[in-house]
């Protein structure tokens, strides 16, 4: 929201209240209170009738600082507020000369002025990385009779910022107007699905915005060295996080408000979905997953969209009886040839729902202020909203959730959650604006936690939509409704690496696009990126989505990359884990793995899948692509070969290939499978040294399906000698460098015989091989 007119003049229909001058302040042993005026007080005739802005400085953890902006303290906090997890042990360091009072927070510090003019600064270390100058603090009126409070913060030359949720416009933010407000459009406008007040830049912090309603920014836009951001009401808070790297950023952010749950192997197979408005039942369905393994394409989850349950009933989690007359015994034959299920659902209630008529008796559904329940017709006639805000609520829609995993289902496909009303009455009575995006965090907590409770706490994974900040805690999200061409494949790239950057480790995608149906070569092109996601789902609007409906080389392609994800499993579900404890995404935006390169800070058609596999996907039917290498010697994962970094590459590739290289330094775990994804990833394991640099080292890590460490692996190189230490008890491995088998081994070690291969069974505690390279 603009509230300027230029540079110079305020818009018509806003008043300023801006902050000028500090009066006084107080200090406790982990606060600062500041008092500012918003005009200068030059005597005691100043003091009167005037107006004081009241600024709180914490700290919640190490290197995060929190500031706190208060024009009148009585208004009343009606909720919801996000869950932040605070260091109860954290002191901070406060001191003050005749120029300034500092706070000190780990390496972060903010130095508040104590001159004529109010400003106040973050240091890390001795290097200013952002401020907020005099006059950027504000409170705002309009001639509506609504209030406002306002912050600027500074950019450097150079600056770059990024996240703010999933959005698929530019992926740099500078420039853009964002408003953090749910909404059902697409991946193909400015709006977004999962909108999260927070924000990091290339300079190396994180700034989160502590508001679950709308937060309005204006990113270099209003004022091209500003970053602004408004909340209505009387007080704003929000945090400055320092890294001093990006991934140090998202690690400290995701300490604040929740890791991502690390979802269980099977959901990182293949998913097939039944598609939204085609005809479908039992036979049909048999038919796709016969389908698939009569042309031996491992396919690991089977989801049923909207149209399980009967036309106009959404949701009432009945299935149709007419075309699923036995839904358990379809469940358990289909669960029999390994498959896991989902079922789509959403926390709308339609009219002719039958949970309709029970939850307005009950109680629970959202009303209008008069008392009557909040009803619409769009999407379903009649529509009404599950008040989520009751917990009778909660535990009447988690009920019927129970129910169907009882009968066989794994997981829910959580729709929507976007599409919610201000002008209703909760039953806690929370503030229905903030209401609006926090809704969805609700929502996707009670489904998740009923997972938990029937399947056990690792066994549970939605399929969400909609978010906020904080609902990376329950994964699987996925970009929403694409169209299916060129130009939605890259924007849902963007999505995803923007939100990755905003601490939500896990994401996917409509492989082959949502809306219409993708020609053969875009459906091809979309398998490579779709499998080389954290989480990969073939699923469309009105026709199927199963590889043959497009063309036999689809099948091959499918059969390729679907494979190629399973042996990769052990090194995926590291990286699984990766997220999992310290919230980086699965899928990085290069700037993550490269922030000291310029060139990566651009980049948003290429990503880092983990720590070591960079993927440049191909938009383009004649299969050219242009990527960025950073320096180092890079493998082609598929062909072997090696290329010099610190460059441009530009090449043509057919249907089964892309840019797929390796990062030199890198060691991969490849497992014994690549047909699942939930087996025994860490017996029979591959390890393979890539491009060991002389003094350089090289870490991996193989876990089990539980997450757990089973092999701990470093690789050191001197001269030409490579020392390969594995720590563990009782698993083989087989090991290959450089892409080289037969390996020249050094010394007696514990494994036996090393060549041509090394396999290491009964050994405990850690095993030291030396290798000569060749």
């Amino acid at each position: 929201m603009k509230f300027t007119d230029g540079n110079w003049l305020i818009k018509d229909g806003f008043s300023l209240l801006n902050a000028v001058q500090m009066h006084d302040f107080d200090i406790t042993d982990n606060s600062v209170t500041a008092y500012v005026s918003t005009t200068p007080i030059a005597d005691r005739g100043g003091m009167i009738n005037t107006i004081l802005l009241t600024v709180k400085f914490h700290s919640p953890a190490p290197g995060v600082i929190g500031v706190k902006l208060i024009h009148w303290d009585g208004e009343r906090d009606l909720g919801p507020n996000f869950e932040l997890k605070q260091d109860s042990g954290h002191q901070v360091t406060i001191t003050e000369n005749e120029q300034e009072v500092v706070m000190q927070s780990g390496d972060l510090s903010v130095h508040i002025a104590k001159g004529s003019k109010w400003s106040f600064d973050f240091y890390r270390g001795t290097e200013r990385i952002t401020g907020s100058g005099f006059k950027s603090v504000a409170h705002v009126n309009d001639t509506q009779g609504n209030v406002y409070m306002r912050e600027e913060l500074d950019l450097s030359v150079g600056e770059w910022v990024y996240g703010l949720g999933e959005r698929f416009t530019a992926f740099q933010r500078n420039g853009q107007i964002v408003d953090v407000w749910n909404q059902d459009g697409g991946t193909s406008s400015e709006q977004a699905y999962k909108n999260i007040p927070f924000y990091v830049t290339n300079k190396g912090y994180g700034v989160f915005v502590n508001h679950p309603g709308l937060v309005s920014y204006e990113v270099a836009s209003e004022k091209v060295k500003k970053v602004q951001f408004s909340v209505t009401g009387q007080t704003m808070e929000y945090f400055i996080i320092d890294g001093p790297k990006p991934k140090d950023v998202l690690n400290k952010y995701t300490n604040l408000t929740g890791k991502p749950a690390l979802p269980p192997a099977w959901t990182f197979g293949l998913w097939l979905s039944t598609s939204f408005t085609t005809n479908y039942d039992e036979e049909t369905v048999n038919s796709f997953v016969d389908g698939m393994a009569e042309r031996d394409l491992p396919l690991h989850v089977f989801h049923f969209d909207c149209f399980w349950m009967k036309e106009f009933h959404w949701s009432d989690f009945k299935w149709d009886e007419q075309v699923f007359p036995d839904p358990k015994g379809m469940l358990t034959r289909l669960k029999a040839k390994g498959l896991k299920i989902c079922v789509w659902i959403n926390p709308y209630i339609g009219q002719r729902s039958r949970l309709f008529e029970e939850g307005k008796r009950l109680g629970y559904l959202v009303k209008r202020p008069n008392g009557d329940v909040w009803q619409w017709n769009l999407w379903q006639p009649g529509m009404a909203l599950v008040d989520f805000t009751n917990p009778e609520a909660c535990d009447w829609y988690a009920g019927y959730l129970r129910e169907l995993v009882d009968m066989g289902v794994d997981s829910f496909k959580t729709d929507f959650g976007e599409r919610i009303p201000v002008d209703v009455v909760y039953h806690d009575g929370s503030d229905p604006e903030k209401m609006h995006n926090y809704y969805t965090f609700l929502y996707n907590k009670v489904v998740f936690e009923v997972l938990q409770e029937k399947l056990g706490k690792k066994e549970a994974a939605v399929f969400a939509r909609s978010a906020t900040a904080g609902s990376q805690q329950f994964p699987v999200h996925w970009g929403g409704d694409c169209y299916a061409d060129y130009e939605s494949m890259a924007e849902s790239l963007r999505g995803g690496l923007s939100l990755g950057l905003s601490g939500f480790g896990f994401w996917s995608h409509d492989i082959g696009g949502f809306e219409n149906t993708a020609p053969a070569h875009v459906f091809k092109r979309w398998l490579a990126f779709g499998l080389l996601s954290s989480h990969s789902r073939l699923h469309g609007s009105s026709s199927y989505r199963v590889p043959w409906a497009y063309d036999e080389e689809a099948v091959e392609v499918t059969r390729f990359f679907t494979k190629l994800k399973c042996s990769l499993m052990p090194y995926l579900y590291s990286s699984a884990v990766q997220a999992a404890e310290y919230g980086l995404p699965m899928m990085r935006a290069m700037l993550l793995e490269f922030p000291d390169d310029p060139a990566s800070e651009l980049l948003d058609r290429q990503y880092m899948l983990g720590d070591s596999i960079l993927a440049a996907p191909v938009f383009s039917e004649k299969g050219d692509v242009k990527y960025y290498l950073p320096e180092g010697r890079w493998t082609h994962l598929l062909t072997g070969e090696v290329v010099d970094g610190g460059k441009w590459r530009k090449e043509v590739h057919d249907f089964l290939s892309l840019p797929l290289y390796v990062r030199p330094n890198s060691i991969l775990s490849f497992g014994a499978e690549n047909t699942k994804v939930d087996y025994d990833l860490a017996n029979e394991v591959k390890l393979v040294i890539y491009e060991l640099e002389e003094g350089a080292e090289a870490r991996a890590v193989v876990r089990n399906t539980e997450g757990e460490a089973e092999l701990l692996v470093t690789a050191t190189r001197e001269a030409d000698v490579i020392e390969l230490k594995v720590s563990g008890a009782g698993k083989a491995f087989r090991l290959s460098v450089n892409g080289r088998d037969n390996l020249n081994i050094l010394g007696d070690t514990d494994a036996g015989p090393t060549s041509p291969e090394i396999r290491v069974g009964d050994w405990k505690d850690e095993t030291h091989i030396r290798i000569k390279l060749q």
